[in-house]
């Protein structure tokens, strides 16, 4: 009988080592997304995987998103949050080189419901408020925030992210004004001065050190910001 690794390490070596078959595509994507089963003897699960050639052009963003999607899972890990779902890069993926990230099973809920009826939510959608000003997250919509079966609050799509030049557009500006937890700030104190390697190496010179000057500013101002033009707000916000 097949059965899915429960925990990160399994799950992620079951994406890099499984066989890959592609089963459907995510249609309102405005990348190439595709769903895929991973198989490797009697493991088995789901992945959402992007190919670098399904990438639609950016003028601001240059081709290989997949390697941010990868840098912003690392980053999680590393500062203890594990918010972003096992993700790794697959150079041999049937499409051709891209992300592989672990699909969760969610309960239909995304960061308006959590925030309306989850009371129980709300310190997990701050500390995602935080992720996303330390990634610099241009395209934080509510469905990218799921909740699973168990309760945990997953964050999701991160293809843009790490822009050397200031571009958040989030949807979760509700605790805007409030000083962030020192629990959370001495988590990242250390990317202040220095990104891991695994994570540098996945960004250009002129992002890392934006990452570093965004952490510093926020030990400095130890608020969540808030809004100051539409522009700041994705589109669609779901």
């Amino acid at each position: 009988m097949t059965s899915a690794p429960s925990d990160p390490a399994g799950r992620e070596q079951l994406l890099a080592e499984g066989e890959l078959q592609i089963v459907g595509r995510v249609m309102d994507s405005s990348n190439a997304t595709l769903v895929v089963d991973v198989t490797r003897g009697d493991d088995y699960g789901w992945g959402i995987y992007k190919p670098l050639l399904g990438e639609a052009p950016l003028w601001d963003f240059e081709p290989g998103l997949y390697r941010r999607e990868r840098a912003a899972y690392l980053l999680s890990e590393e500062i203890g949050w594990s918010v972003v779902p096992p993700t790794i890069v697959r150079e041999d993926a049937p499409v051709g080189v891209g992300s592989l990230q672990w699909f969760v099973e969610a309960d239909g809920q995304h960061y308006f419901t959590l925030l309306e009826t989850e009371p129980d939510t709300h310190d997990a959608l701050r500390r995602l408020a935080v992720f996303d000003i330390v990634v610099n997250n241009a395209d934080r919509k509510a469905g990218h925030v799921l909740r699973d079966g168990d309760g945990r609050v997953w964050a999701i799509d991160h293809g843009l992210c790490f822009a050397a030049e200031t571009k958040l557009r989030t949807v979760i500006w509700d605790f805007g004004g409030e000083p962030v937890d020192d629990a959370l700030l001495g988590d990242i104190a250390f990317l202040a001065t220095d990104v891991p390697d695994a994570v540098a190496e996945l960004l250009d010179d002129a992002e890392v050190v934006a990452l570093k000057r965004r952490v510093r500013r926020l030990l400095q101002r130890p608020f969540l910001p808030l809004p100051t033009t539409n522009r700041h707000y994705p589109w669609p916000l779901v």
